[in-house]
């Protein structure tokens, strides 16, 4: 915007500018004319009191340029000179001015007893062009003056109304991005700071929202504490040990998922948090490593010594690496090796699980859908966990034939 405002103030500045700078160039040459001309005429008219008198060679020579009297007899008195058109026309009795060769020349009579004398004055070109060239050359500079001018208060204006933009812009994304405490600063013109203020009641209004539904999801806890207490009652009262073993395992069931759907939602309308990458995954690995070694599975574990920060809570990033180990125990047979490896990306840091196993089913992208018996969102909490870093998952296939899963963590503070 900026470098377009900047074109138009110099197109029209320069518009403007021709329109007045041409014509008065051509008024300075003109008056630079007249002066010659009239400097000339006034020669003229002085060795013309002359004429018939014996001042007349003293005259001419005071006239301080090129004059010529042609005499009435034939004769002339000063510089040489032809008998032109001009001076014939001259000899009438009317004053003359025409082009000669290297300027023009002034021409006027005078009566003597003899008869009618020329008195020709010659204006050389440089005199009819003195001072216009310098004259120019100080119109043309401030003309240019004048355009940078404006394209620099043009710059300075159209400063004042983006740089308020690139603010909302700026704070629209991190509101995106989940920082519902971003808000705009109210300047600029009129038009931007209604924007500014319409901005902020909106992340207001977001923020509202979602204490609301932190707010409901609290009341479904305690909604929910009930029924599930009666349930876990109504399932110790059975006689059968079997039976009531089975009912329980199936409540304790229903209460973790219960409980996991709240943790998920708060942690949602919580925001975006942020841990130590390397640690958290270290942590999943040596929790998952008990079960690798009771299966005789090699796990092969490459983690930084450094921390490293990604744009994820620790809870949301444990449960994405859970899912991601869980479906190689899930999916492959035991004894399969597994692999496990934290590096820095380019967009950030980049997780990867892979394992020697059979391979993937690209039907096990989507979401719901499952190969072993399992509920099929594995994979899809970890896509999620992942994008909503600004990250991303693929899945591909290993060097070893078998599945390799690519997680790309966004960096913390984006």
């Amino acid at each position: 915007m900026r470098r377009w405002l900047a074109l138009l103030v110099a197109a029209t500045t320069s518009l403007v500018l021709i329109a007045l700078l041409v014509p008065m160039a051509l008024l300075i040459r003109a008056v630079a004319e007249n002066g010659a001309m009239s400097r000339a005429t006034a020669a003229a008219e002085y060795v013309a009191v002359a004429v018939g008198t014996p001042d007349l060679t003293l005259a001419v020579q005071q006239a301080g340029r090129p004059v010529t009297v042609f005499l009435p007899g034939g004769g002339t008195v000063g510089g040489q000179a032809p008998r032109s058109d001009a001076v014939l026309l001259a000899a009438t009795g009317r004053s003359v001015t025409a082009a000669a060769p290297g300027g023009r020349e002034v021409l006027t009579s005078a009566q003597t007893p003899e008869g009618t004398a020329v008195i020709r004055v010659l204006v050389p070109d440089a005199e009819l062009t003195k001072g216009v060239r310098e004259a120019w050359l100080a119109l043309l500079g401030l003309g240019l003056a004048l355009v940078v001018l404006g394209i620099v208060l043009a710059d300075r204006l159209a400063l004042a109304v983006t740089r308020p933009v690139d603010g909302l812009a700026r704070v629209s994304h991190r509101l995106a991005g989940g920082d519902l405490s971003a808000r705009a600063e109210l300047g600029g013109p009129p038009e931007v700071r209604s924007v500014a203020l319409a901005l902020n009641h909106l992340a207001g209004r977001i923020d509202d929202l979602l204490a609301a539904e932190r707010e409901s999801v609290a009341d479904l806890s305690h909604r929910l504490r009930t029924p599930l207490t009666g349930l876990r009652l109504d399932a110790e009262a059975l006689r059968d040990p079997e039976e009531r073993a089975r009912v329980q395992s199936r409540v304790d069931a229903l209460q973790r998922a219960v409980s996991t759907v709240i943790t998920d939602a708060r942690r949602r309308s919580a925001g975006r948090g942020t841990c130590d990458a390397a640690a958290v995954v270290r942590e999943r690995v040596r929790f998952w490593s008990v079960l690798a070694e009771d299966q005789g599975r090699e796990v092969s574990v490459s983690l930084p010594d450094a921390a490293v920060p990604v744009a994820v809570g620790a809870e949301e990033l444990s449960a994405c690496v859970d899912a991601l180990l869980g479906n190689v125990f899930a999916h492959t047979p035991e004894g399969v090796p597994m692999a496990v490896r934290l590096a820095p990306h380019d967009a950030g840091v980049l997780l990867v699980v892979e394992d020697s196993g059979p391979g993937f089913d690209a039907a096990l992208l989507e979401r719901g859908t499952s190969g072993g018996g399992s509920t099929g969102l594995g994979l899809d909490i970890a896509r999620r966990t992942a994008e909503s870093s600004g990250g991303g998952l693929t899945v591909s296939t290993g060097p070893e034939g078998g599945t390799r899963v690519e997680v790309v963590l966004g960096p913390a503070g984006t």
